[in-house]
Parts: C-alpha cells; sequence; structure tokens
C-alpha cells in the first residue's frame, strides 16, 4: 500500500478548493476502496485522518470505530453499486450522506467509550446488514510524526 494514497486521495477530493465536509470524507473513502480495496482502505482512511487530526493539532478527534464503520459501510455500497463515477455512486446511495447514519447501528454511550475511540467495537443497538471484517489483531497504527 503506497504511503501517499490518502494525500493523493485527499487532492482528489478537495481540488478546486473545496472544503472537507463529510460528503468530501465519503467520497475519499470510497476512492480508497476503490483503489486499495477495503482491508487496506481501513489503514488508509483510518492512518490518513488520524494524521490530519494531529497535524491540525487536535488528535482527540480521531475515533477509530468511526472512521473505520465508515469504510465498512462505503466498502458494502461501493459493492453493491459499481461504478466508475463517484456521482452516480452518491447518486444511488444518497443515504450514505446523512451523518448521522451509524447512530442506526451504534448508540451514543458505546462510540463514547474509550474501547471504540481507540479500537473497533462492533455495533450495539442494529448489525450492519452485511458481515463486518473481523477485527483485526492489532489495529492500523501510523508513525508518530
Amino acid at each position: 500500500m503506497p504511503d501517499d494514497a490518502f494525500a493523493l486521495a485527499f487532492t482528489e477530493v478537495t481540488a478546486g478548493g473545496r472544503h472537507f465536509g463529510h460528503r468530501e470524507h465519503v467520497h475519499l473513502t470510497w476512492l480508497a476502496v476503490r483503489r486499495c480495496g477495503m482491508p487496506a482502505a481501513i489503514g488508509v482512511v483510518s492512518d490518513g485522518i488520524r494524521r490530519t487530526a494531529r497535524y491540525a493539532g487536535a488528535p482527540q478527534k480521531y475515533h477509530a470505530t468511526v472512521s473505520r464503520a465508515w469504510v465498512e459501510v462505503v466498502a458494502h455500497h461501493a459493492g453493491e453499486t459499481p461504478t466508475e463515477e463517484f456521482a452516480e455512486f452518491a447518486r444511488v446511495n444518497s443515504e450514505l450522506f446523512d451523518k448521522r447514519l451509524l447512530t442506526r447501528f451504534y448508540s451514543s454511550a458505546l462510540l463514547a467509550a474509550p474501547a471504540a475511540r481507540t479500537g473497533w467495537v462492533l455495533p450495539d443497538r442494529e448489525p450492519f446488514p452485511f458481515s463486518p471484517r473481523p477485527a483485526d489483531p492489532s489495529p492500523p497504527t501510523s508513525p508518530r510524526r
């Protein structure tokens, strides 16, 4: 996995000076899944967001379960909607643009727990409509900079 996969996708998604909001997060995740495959996309997206949060002086904003859950959800929908165009993917999967989508699966209490912030936890409200990958023995990490 190239170390610059996140940076390349980030640059593509924010071209033209666009801000990096939820839609751009989904777009970047879709690119990572398509280019690297779902298992590798977990590391690309998680490590990239962790590094970006640390660089911005807000490392506490990184949330391991939320980052990985979005990769799992986007990857599932990407598999169900094989298209080369993000606009088509977005049109068919409009529910992904609801930032509160994960609250269907996770309670606020679980997401606030330290274990969820630092590692992968399965949903406690409703299971995903697909089988997520099992927890890796060691979560993806990036070198401290």
